[in-house]
């Protein structure tokens, strides 16, 4: 049998759950995004490509419009695409297989996917990430801090903020409802609680807040926990958390208390200059994934999203 009939379509309800997150978890670019799990809390629907007895598979993100069914990037997942990574030639065939099932494709890959040069393909465009490894003893981390990161953090030890290390999801929640993004919906905060509170369930979720002087909570964000990464998932200020810069002596009293470990922190990356800032400043590094885009719609559809 050659390699492209190794690749089958395979629909979520046709899915082995148990050798899908086999194949997630033993992959050497694994992401917590693409276990069954994740995807069934965040995707509203998704299929699979699966080579062979799941030694590569893809999770295929779908929606529908108008009857024309397309893969989209949901919410809360920053990068999916194909697992483990495969030889160029293969990755190359799970790209033609989507390119011929759907007509319009707007995915984000993972930083391990290598990008094959296929016709059609309306462009990969790069994105960054911002890594920061804790090997390194603290005094040798802080060192890589920059001198506004520093500043700030005494500006919170000054104000006298204070760090706990889990907060309720319920304070969490109300922080971060009353702090959330523009166009961001109820039903994406909801999501995103059960993302939340499913994770502290498995033992790989947190919520460390800092308090101001005063013992009001100003600041949290949520940790997950996969693999050697811990991963800052969305991170919430309210006023006082601004005016104090609660945040940047959140993450200093974090990357403190986890130095010398064997550990990550995955910032998830921005393409907004100013948020990008914000992480270089305490010395992380980029790495490069890559959204993967084509529209080969009707021009009265291709605005469909």
């Amino acid at each position: 049998m050659g390699i492209s009939e190794n690749l089958k379509y395979v629909r979520h309800e046709e899915l082995d759950y148990s050798s899908w997150d086999r194949c997630i978890n033993s992959a050497e670019n694994s992401r917590v995004y693409a276990l069954s799990w994740y995807l069934d809390l965040t995707a509203l629907k998704w299929d699979a490509l699966v080579y062979g007895d799941y030694e590569y598979v893809m999770p295929l993100t779908l929606r529908s419009k108008f009857l024309i069914k397309y893969l989209y990037q949901p919410l809360f997942c920053q990068q999916l695409g194909i697992f483990p990574e495969p030889a160029m030639e293969t990755a190359g065939l799970f790209y033609l297989e989507i390119i011929k099932r759907f007509r319009y494709i707007d995915i984000l890959l993972n930083s391990g996917n290598k990008l094959p040069d296929i016709s059609g393909i309306d462009k990969y465009s790069p994105r960054n990430n911002f890594l920061l490894s804790l090997k390194k003893e603290y005094s040798s981390i802080r060192e890589g801090y920059s001198k506004n990161t520093l500043r700030n953090v005494r500006k919170g030890e000054k104000l006298g903020l204070h760090y706990i290390t889990e907060i309720s999801l319920k304070d969490y929640i109300e922080l971060l409802s009353n702090n959330f993004p523009s166009g961001v919906t109820k039903d994406d905060l909801d999501k995103f609680r059960s993302i939340v509170r499913f994770c502290r369930d498995r033992g790989i979720g947190r919520l460390p807040g800092i308090y101001t002087a005063e013992n009001r909570l100003c600041a949290a964000v949520f940790f997950c926990s996969w693999k050697e990464r811990v991963i800052y998932l969305n991170p919430a200020s309210n006023a006082d958390g601004r005016k104090s810069s609660a945040m940047f002596f959140l993450l200093d009293n974090f990357i403190s208390a986890h130095s010398g470990k064997n550990i990550i922190l995955d910032f998830e990356g921005s393409m907004v200059p100013g948020v990008a800032r914000f992480y270089k400043s305490f010395g992380a590094e980029a790495e490069h994934y890559n959204i993967f885009k084509i529209n080969r719609l009707p021009f009265f559809l291709r605005w469909i999203k």
